[in-house]
Order: structure tokens, then C-alpha cells, then sequence
């Protein structure tokens, strides 16, 4: 194994030990306290109304990108319509 390998493999390695001892301890990505209110499910009724306005505005945001999705497409193939009939003249 030459030095660049076992950097690799020396960083993996610690990797997977942050991360056992991370979840050993309960630290989660925003801090010991966020993990213990997630798993003991105690959300406010504040933050329970702003998860739910948060998924609403998801819901919309995700239909709007349907609606984008599907106009770019549509005008992808009429572009190529168009150029497919001007080189038939």
C-alpha cells in the first residue's frame, strides 16, 4: 500500500468512527438536543404548524416543477418540429 492509499483508508477510518460515536451519543446534524426532541416526538404546537405550512409549500412548489417540466418538453418538441419542417423545404 503506498501513502496515498493508506491516507484513503486512514480517513475512512475515522471517519466511521465520528460517526458510531455521533450516533452512540445521540448527536444528530443540528446537535444533541434536536435528537432527543425528535425521538421523544416533541414538537411544539408552533413547530407542528410550521412543519405542516412547510409541506404544504413543498406540495405546491413540487406541482409547479411538474408544470415546468412539462412546458420545457413541450417546447422541445415543437422546436424540433420546426426545424425538422424547415429542412423539408
Amino acid at each position: 500500500m503506498n501513502g496515498g492509499q493508506l491516507t484513503a483508508v486512514l480517513i475512512v477510518a475515522i471517519v466511521m468512527v465520528a460517526s458510531i460515536i455521533r450516533a452512540r451519543y445521540g448527536y444528530g446534524r443540528f446537535g444533541r438536543s434536536s435528537r432527543r426532541d425528535h425521538r421523544e416526538g416533541m414538537l411544539s404546537g408552533q413547530e407542528h404548524a410550521e412543519n405542516l405550512r412547510l409541506r404544504d409549500e413543498v406540495k405546491e412548489l413540487k406541482e409547479r416543477l411538474k408544470v415546468l417540466e412539462r412546458i420545457t418538453v413541450e417546447k422541445e418538441n415543437s422546436l424540433s418540429r420546426e426545424i425538422e419542417s424547415l429542412r423539408d423545404r
